[in-house]
């Protein structure tokens, strides 16, 4: 287990935090992948613009953008992408200011639970995929090429 200068268990915590920041989109991309169609036509439903685009794109960024994420691959750019994707979805997906009763109350819980959730994205570039990532076990391959050609 890590004790560097930023405190114990550091890395175990930031991969914690990678694997829970992505499990929602996980669990929900794998069931836009597996219904394309029926994704769309909720979408289209609900008047997100380019339904089909929209679809493909939340099915890229939700399965494929969090697989990178958990494994530590490109780490730092993509949690800024997932950042900006899940704000973007909280103004497609959870507009209350545009609802009453209910679904209003519904709606505005799931908008504030997208700003949590980018603000995660946003720590987790802040702080790096941490030790138990690919980026880093790629960075140590590197270095050792780099100092075996020296």
């Amino acid at each position: 287990m890590s004790t560097n200068h930023r405190g114990y268990f550091t890395d175990e915590v930031i991969l914690l935090a990678r694997i829970l920041l992505v499990v929602l989109f996980l669990k929900f991309g794998w069931s836009k992948l597996l219904d394309y169609s029926g994704t769309a036509a909720y979408m289209a439903q609900t008047g997100v613009p380019v339904p089909e685009l929209a679809t493909l794109v939340a099915i890229i960024m939700e399965v494929f953008v969090s697989l990178a994420i958990l494994l530590g691959i490109g780490t730092r750019p993509l949690a800024v992408l997932m950042a900006v994707y899940t704000l973007a979805t909280g103004f497609l997906a959870h507009h209350y200011w545009t609802m009453t009763g209910a679904a209003q109350y519904e709606n505005e819980i799931n908008f504030y639970k997208n700003v949590s959730i980018m603000g995660g994205f946003l720590l987790l570039y802040a702080a790096g995929p941490g030790k138990y990532a690919l980026d880093a076990k790629l960075c140590q391959v590197l270095r050792g090429r780099k100092a075996a050609g020296n």
